[in-house]
């Protein structure tokens, strides 16, 4: 049974830090790429970083720079470091694998995600 545990978000103001991590259960996580999503309200859901299963990492335009992925493959663990944060930066964060996980009988799978708000 796959599983995706975000947390780490948070109130912060803008300027600052934020890391994210993503517990993994249920996948076979080191062969997979796995990606840093966010959806703001009123958006829709985008891939803002991803780190391939041989480490090779991509980002959106409006976080490089700025956002660093990364993987723990012995802890089944993503990260998402946040640096120089903006308020455009708020919304929920989810990770997943990129392609997204999708199972047989509801379709895409997302975990919770966990909030983040930049905000003075």
């Amino acid at each position: 049974q796959v599983q995706l545990v975000e947390s780490g978000g948070g109130l912060v103001q803008p300027g600052g830090s934020l890391t994210l991590s993503c517990a993994a259960s249920g996948m076979f996580f080191s062969s997979n790429a796995m990606g840093w999503y966010r959806q703001a309200p009123g958006r829709q859901r985008e891939l803002v970083a991803r780190i391939s299963s041989g480490g090779s990492t991509n980002y959106a335009d409006s976080v490089k720079g700025r956002f660093t992925i990364s993987r723990d493959n012995a802890k089944n663990t993503v990260y998402l470091q946040m640096n120089s944060l903006k308020p455009e930066d708020t919304a929920v964060y989810y990770c997943n694998r990129d392609p997204p996980i999708v199972l047989r009988t509801t379709g895409v799978y997302w975990g919770q995600g966990t909030q983040v708000t930049v905000s003075s």
